[in-house]
């Protein structure tokens, strides 16, 4: 019996994308129909990429039609597999682009993470040009931007983005569904130098230790896999310590106020006045656990000035940086992570008598009659740094 299937979207709205549609059939060979603004100049590239791709699953006879709307090759390749695999659940490989030398770089746990740009793992316009937005991370959403239907899908194609796409240094990260689901992502993104996996609605150490047990097992190279559990819950709250040190990947903590909200039963304000409790006890188990604290996003695209308040509030809080789920966001997170010229001139003074006594090679750093503590020479260093990525200092 004819299996059909389809993967992807098709419209006049839709950008950079494709609809793939997929009738197995026991006769008749391969027949591919295209559907595409640009098939007189693309035509025969598109055809010819999707005959490879049938012909590495072995589909001797099928009917595909692609509804085209400028996607490129990693997607058009990827919407095919996803229909495919639908069509036929015994299809079990992978078909894989080349990994391009642009997403080979690593990553640090300690490297600046005050922005975080969430996008949808089932949109790919939105992950084209992702990296020109200057932001510390890109996130790829698998879980509350994805329908349920469209998790299989989704999940190749952000496979294939990470493989492909250049998001110019900033580090890469997938946000990955709830278990058991989210085994299915990791599956498939491990391996693909994704640099953080983001355990959504995180409450217990266990779930911690069994992402990272599942990741150990699949993971091949030495390159580490980081971890960063959010928090979204009353109990994930109370449990927030316990998580941020279940393993030693752990790089942040990081918080969904929306859910949170949510789930002890009040609205969430603009001040976040209900939600000091929480935010006192993530950054607090960050700080003990020595991981970063990340504060969540900020829902109101339009509200810079409202943005740039609760970033300083959430620095003043002791949260090293922010989610956001705008390109125009950045750039505000990163001028309210930006020290004071009070912080950045004591932080030089610190630095610079650090310098002086390890050249004098003592082993006590004083400023004026005040003892220097080795971290508080290093959040002067930190903060340093920040100032010279935002072009305060040369």
């Amino acid at each position: 019996m004819a299996k059909i299937a389809s993967a992807g979207n098709y419209g006049p709205r839709i950008r950079s994308d494709c609809m793939v549609t997929i009738e197995l059939t026991n006769s008749g060979g391969i027949q591919i129909e295209l559907v595409s603004k640009v098939k007189n100049y693309f035509g025969d590239h598109i055809i010819s990429l999707a005959q490879d791709e049938l012909a590495f699953f072995r589909i001797e006879n099928a009917k595909v039609k692609i509804e085209d709307r400028g996607a490129l090759d990693f997607v058009i390749i990827a919407r095919i597999e996803a229909a495919l695999k639908k069509a036929d659940n015994s299809i079990s490989k992978s078909y894989l682009p080349e990994m391009k030398k642009h997403c080979k770089y690593k990553t640090a746990k300690d490297r600046l993470r005050r922005s975080r740009l969430y996008l949808p793992g089932g949109s790919p316009k939105l992950m084209m040009n992702a990296g020109l937005h200057g932001a510390d991370a890109i996130i790829l959403d698998l879980e509350d931007s994805v329908h349920p239907d469209e998790k299989d899908s989704a999940r190749l194609l952000v496979r294939n983005a990470l493989r492909t796409i250049d998001f110019k240094g900033s580090e890469r990260m997938v946000r990955i569904n709830q278990l058991p689901l989210g085994f299915e992502d990791i599956k498939e993104i491990i391996n693909e130098n994704v640099h953080v996996v983001l355990i959504p609605k995180c409450e217990s150490k266990q779930q911690v230790i069994d992402i990272n047990t599942y990741i150990k097992k699949l993971k091949k190279g030495k390159s580490p896999v980081f971890l960063m559990p959010i928090i979204e819950s009353a109990k994930g709250v109370m449990n927030a310590y316990e998580i941020a040190t279940a393993c030693d990947n752990v790089i942040a903590l990081t918080l969904g106020l929306e859910d949170y909200t949510a789930d002890i039963g009040v609205r969430r304000s603009k001040s976040e006045k209900e939600c000091f409790f929480a935010k006192s006890m993530v950054v607090n188990a960050a700080k003990a656990a020595g991981v970063q604290a990340i504060d969540t996003v900020f829902s109101d695209v339009g509200d810079m000035d409202g943005l740039y308040e609760n970033v300083k509030q959430a620095k003043a809080m002791g949260f090293d940086g922010k989610g956001c789920i705008h390109p125009r966001q950045i750039k505000v997170v990163h001028e309210a992570f930006l020290p004071t010229e009070e912080e950045l001139a004591r932080a030089e003074k610190i630095v610079e008598a650090f310098n002086i006594a390890k050249k004098e090679g003592k082993g006590v750093v004083s400023l004026g009659s005040k003892m220097i503590d080795p971290p508080v020479v290093k959040q002067a260093q930190h903060i340093l740094k920040i100032a010279k990525l935002g072009g305060m200092i040369k």
